[in-house]
């Protein structure tokens, strides 16, 4: 699968099922690592348009979810 960001790291490990706070901070990801207001959306519109499970398949697409996620995102 080709990750419509790949140098954007998010690890979504430990987020205890919240879809929310995972569509938040992969907005803000995608924001640091350079996406436009436009991506941004478009990302939250395909998450939001199923379940759980949609989300992770998303945030999958969009982002690379591995062990090497940065996790400085409050900068």
């Amino acid at each position: 699968m080709k990750v419509k960001f790949p140098d954007v790291y998010v690890d979504l490990m430990g987020e205890d099922g919240n879809a929310m706070f995972i569509i938040s901070r992969v907005r803000r990801a995608l924001r640091k690592g350079g996406a436009t207001d436009a991506q941004v959306a478009k990302f939250s519109e395909e998450a939001t348009r199923g379940d759980y499970d949609n989300v992770l398949q998303t945030c999958m697409r969009w982002v690379n979810c591995d062990e090497e996620a940065d996790e400085d995102l409050d900068d």
